[in-house]
């Protein structure tokens, strides 16, 4: 996950992110860092499984 207040540069065409990667805007709300959070911890489990 990417956090940043210049999404502008971070979704440039020529950065290059995984194909999964998240990126987080500033500003955000506390319930969507956690929602992010919770979705790659849930992700990271079912590959353990």
């Amino acid at each position: 996950m990417f956090i940043t207040g210049f999404a502008a540069i971070a979704l440039n065409s020529d950065f290059r992110d995984p194909s999964d990667a998240r990126v987080l805007s500033k500003p955000f709300h506390l319930r969507d860092l956690f929602s992010e959070v919770q979705t790659m911890l849930l992700a990271v489990q079912k590959l353990d499984v």
